[in-house]
């Protein structure tokens, strides 16, 4: 069987390589090509793409832009609110579906549909329900009246929470259902055991259930993470970056469009500063959590 193996690898691996290579290594490196030069979209300034060489000058605009740097902390403190609280709704929905036991199919199913909405959609969606409905109906002057919840697409403070419920609501079921799997592969015996040497409720989900989750804590974070940072179609479809709600991702889709002519390669330096960056985000958070996982 070995020898099948190695016969059949890269013959069926091969289609996969190029693909991979095609749509995503070539334009990575064209791309990172591009962020060193003047590049305008369709025409290097210069005439060439050697001539229009800038060096480094694209990436020292970046930290001199007060807009992009904005962005930057509007984008990490949104992913750092978002990714704790996704997680814990996550965590919550599936620890009351391992309860509940009966039904348990019903339940993903309704938490894991709005995961199925694309971005603009979802998007335009809570755009209606924060302008109209919690603006006017349930906590306008003839509702609650609770000012922070009214306009909450018109203040980037206000906004920043508005994406954060927009992005828990898509985003928790797709996680619960991991979570779910991870509370399954839990031996029963643990819970047992602790029960008879008299540990409650938050001893066991301290003691047993946390350190047994590592490894579904470790992929939910990682995608949670790297989904929060990359946000685009949301931001676009509730303000569009109005009254500095611009995160990273539209950020970099507004400098090329606000720009005339459209500086295509400052935009792609951005690109790779922002990949570079969720890059080392993603790393270090895999290798804390992995860390974790040994120890438990």
């Amino acid at each position: 069987m070995s020898n099948f193996y190695k016969r059949w690898f890269w013959p069926l691996a091969l289609p996969g390589l190029i693909l991979f290579a095609a749509v995503v290594l070539v334009p990575f490196l064209i791309g990172l090509l591009y962020s060193f030069t003047s590049w305008r979209g369709t025409y290097f300034v210069g005439g060439s793409v050697w001539n229009s060489f800038v060096g480094l000058d694209n990436y020292a605009r970046i930290f001199q832009s007060n807009k992009f740097l904005h962005s930057l902390v509007y984008t990490l403190e949104f992913t750092v609110i978002a990714v704790i609280v996704i997680n814990v709704v996550a965590l919550a929905l599936a620890q009351m579906l391992d309860y509940v036991g009966k039904r348990v199919g019903l339940f993903r199913t309704v938490f894991f549909l709005p995961n199925l909405l694309g971005g603009l959609a979802l998007g335009f969606i809570w755009q209606f329900i924060f302008q109209n409905v919690f603006s006017k109906i349930l906590f306008g002057p003839s509702g609650l009246h609770i000012p922070f919840l009214m306009n909450m697409t018109q203040d980037s403070t206000k906004n920043l929470f508005a994406l954060v419920i927009m992005v828990t609501w898509q985003m928790a079921g797709y996680m619960m259902i991991i979570y779910v799997a991870g509370l399954n592969n839990i031996p029963k015996d643990l819970y047992e055991a602790s029960a008879i040497d008299g540990a409650n409720g938050i001893k066991k989900f301290r003691y047993i259930t946390l350190p047994m989750l590592m490894p579904s804590i470790t992929i939910v974070l990682f995608l949670s993470l790297a989904n929060c940072l990359k946000l685009l179609d949301q931001n676009v479809a509730l303000t569009n970056g109005a009254f500095n709600t611009s995160m990273l991702s539209l950020q970099i889709l507004r400098t090329v469009k606000f720009t005339q002519p459209p500086d295509y390669g400052q935009a792609q330096a951005q690109a790779v500063v922002f990949f570079i960056l969720v890059a080392i985000i993603g790393l270090i958070q895999v290798f804390i959590t992995k860390k974790r996982e040994v120890e438990a």
